[in-house]
């Protein structure tokens, strides 16, 4: 379990209150805000969109069951996002794909939506976006052929921008580990796209 839980803060204790009186319009709020972010990851873990999609469902439904439940010793987020985790893991499972073979999927079956795009510098010039488009077509390649565990930890870090604490508390892991997880992600990336920046013009390419 991960040692440095952040407990819920005010306006999550808030945001409970109003779940647990069945307030719709606090839950739609809370769809809204994690709906999208929620289905990348679970796509991390199974086969197709389809499949992310019924885990999605299924998280939701566990969120609702599961409100009066939940103790307040994380965050929200992070707590939606372990229900996430465990149900992804397991539909995984069942439908047969080992974690290491659901780095086997080949990039093209994933639909353009389940990734984040690439952030493009509107003063560039043509080449220089064309090249940071690329290169991020070329992460998202490279992120998918990790090995689950890896690819969960950086892109919940490096792709939706987590802490260390909140990726720690999602994925029930020390800091240790996750450290360890995303420096080996990252070199794993690194020593990938060396070839492509390599090849790339001078003066547009990466650091």
């Amino acid at each position: 379990m991960a040692t440095s839980d952040q407990p819920t803060g005010r306006e999550d204790w808030t945001l409970l209150d109003a779940l647990r009186r069945g307030d719709d319009d606090a839950f739609a709020r809370l769809v809204a805000e994690h709906h999208a972010s929620l289905r990348r990851v679970a796509r991390l873990y199974v086969a197709n969109a389809a499949i992310a999609d019924e885990v999605v469902q299924d998280t939701w439904v566990g969120v609702i069951r599961g409100i009066w439940a939940f103790e307040g010793r994380s965050s929200i987020k992070t707590w939606i996002f372990r229900i996430l985790v465990n149900r992804a893991r397991t539909r995984g499972a069942r439908e047969g794909r080992s974690p290491s073979q659901t780095n086997d999927l080949a990039p093209e079956t994933v639909a353009e939506s389940d990734w984040a795009a690439p952030t493009v510098d509107p003063g560039s010039s043509p080449e220089q976006s064309l090249l940071t488009k690329e290169l991020g077509e070329r992460l998202r390649t490279v992120i998918h052929t990790l090995p689950s565990n890896l690819k969960t930890v950086l892109w919940l870090r490096d792709v939706e921008g987590w802490s260390s604490e909140d990726v720690c508390n999602a994925l029930a892991i020390q800091e240790t580990n996750q450290r360890v997880l995303l420096h080996r992600a990252r070199s794993r990336a690194r020593a990938a796209l060396e070839p492509y920046l390599e090849g790339a013009p001078r003066g547009a390419g990466g650091r």
